[in-house]
């Protein structure tokens, strides 16, 4: 895992978009982000502490998603356009990174890095939590090809709510984000 100040400088999203500005973790943790690396073999087969972590978080459900050009072919750029669109989840979002590499983004909040992208970039082996209510996008590398086990408690709530919709600030999963942080400064 590497965290860094996205450029904002225009460009195929795959891209680095690398400011040079290194981003550390407790500052994602400030931000309510959870992330561990969980060791992933030469057969694609994890540590126990994957199914150990899911316990202990009471996910109890999972399932494997796996983004390639191959895989969803002509739909494959429009996918990932709209995997990049700003948005908020109600629930977390969960992703242990199978194979291949890929970006989240995630919105800074308060401080030097209010409202800047941080670009968290993935590989085999990170796990990563995002709260409900942060902002984020997500997007393949230039590899174009990740794999992620997703993890959820019960039935999955992963309806986008792009931060273009009028009432997304409005919604409940937000505000308490926000509470959560304000508590925590």
């Amino acid at each position: 895992m590497r965290a860094y100040i996205y450029d904002n400088v225009p460009g195929d999203q795959r891209e680095l978009h690398d400011s040079g500005e290194d981003v550390d973790k407790q500052t994602l943790e400030r931000l309510g982000v959870f992330y561990q690396q969980i060791p992933i073999d030469q057969e694609g087969r994890w540590e126990t502490s994957i199914d150990e972590f899911a316990k202990g978080r009471g996910y109890k459900n999972r399932d494997r998603i796996t983004v390639t050009k191959a895989g969803l072919g002509d739909a494959y750029e429009s996918k990932i356009k709209s995997f990049f669109d700003e948005h908020l989840h109600e629930d977390e979002e969960i992703r242990y990174i199978l194979d291949g590499s890929g970006f989240f983004d995630v919105r800074g909040h308060g401080g030097p890095y209010d409202d800047k992208w941080i670009r968290i970039w993935l590989e085999k082996g990170d796990l990563i939590v995002l709260p409900a209510g942060i902002y984020h996008r997500f997007t393949v590398d230039t590899a174009n090809a990740i794999t992620a086990m997703r993890l959820f408690q019960d039935e999955p709530k992963w309806t986008p709510h792009s931060r273009s919709e009028s009432d997304t600030d409005a919604r409940e999963a937000r505000a308490t984000y926000l509470d959560g942080l304000r508590q925590s400064a």
